[in-house]
């Protein structure tokens, strides 16, 4: 093949994006996280990074999200930012304004305490169900976890320990929407689960929470019986009562 053939046949290749695909570049910097990048469209991947430090409360509620900042910060073009930012749109952790720009979504205090209130009556409905359908097995997993929150007392650290709280958490209703058998009932959850993380901590309940953790695992407790009794209007009422506890317990 000629020097003119070779060029001919990448332009075309780069044209379609076959090229970009199939060629590595002869030189690269190492990327600063182990990701497959030839495996993972940029822009999911990019997403979860930014959702997580949502979660996280990285960033403020109203605080400005450059997407030039975003681009350089992990090395992108502006395309995966921007659709990472439309994901986060749908999702109701960001906001997206023409010809402005990006931010992190911020909520009113009566938009919080509605959205705490259908939370709590979502996920009150799945205890019910989990406590006609839990197993020995899964009470068991109930258990670990909660051994595994009763620990976090050890931690000195109040931003670990809050981290390990929110992740450790999201375990415990894990396992009781896996009680539950309901695909349909999880997947409606998810979302609200993400929202519920990025309220907590964009807001003052953050502090709230971390200092509340002994009487959050209470709570827990008080629905692990329920559910061990196979009482399902009792876990409905102690999972309603706990999540709407997130809004009541004042920071220290």
């Amino acid at each position: 093949m000629t020097t003119s053939e070779t060029r001919a046949e990448i332009s075309a290749n780069e044209t379609s994006g076959s090229y970009a695909r199939a060629m590595t570049p002869a030189v690269s910097s190492p990327p600063r996280r182990t990701v497959d990048r030839s495996a993972v469209r940029l822009g999911a991947w990019l997403y979860d990074e930014l959702k997580t430090q949502l979660l996280e409360g990285r960033y403020a509620a109203g605080a400005r999200l450059s997407v030039e900042d975003i681009r350089m910060q992990f090395e992108v073009s502006k395309q995966p930012v921007m659709e990472a930012m439309r994901r986060l749109a749908s999702d109701g952790l960001v906001r997206i304004t023409p010809q402005v720009g990006c931010e992190v979504a911020s909520y009113e205090p009566l938009e919080v305490a509605d959205f705490f209130r259908l939370f709590g009556s979502f996920e009150a409905a799945i205890a019910e169900v989990a406590a006609e359908r839990r197993s020995a097995e899964q009470l068991q997993a109930l258990d670990e976890v909660s051994r595994r929150v009763l620990a976090l007392a050890e931690v000195a650290d109040p931003v670990q320990r809050m981290h390990s709280y929110r992740l450790l958490n999201r375990d415990f209703h894990g396992v009781i929407h896996e009680m539950a058998q309901s695909a349909i009932r999880v997947e409606a959850s998810k979302r609200m689960w993400d929202l519920s993380d990025f309220l907590i901590n964009t807001t003052d309940l953050a502090e709230s929470m971390d200092t509340a953790l002994e009487e959050r695992q209470h709570d827990h407790d008080r629905i692990r019986d329920a559910l061990a009794a196979g009482d399902g209007a009792a876990a409905r009422r102690e999972m309603e009562q706990h999540i709407a506890a997130t809004l009541r317990r004042p920071a220290f």
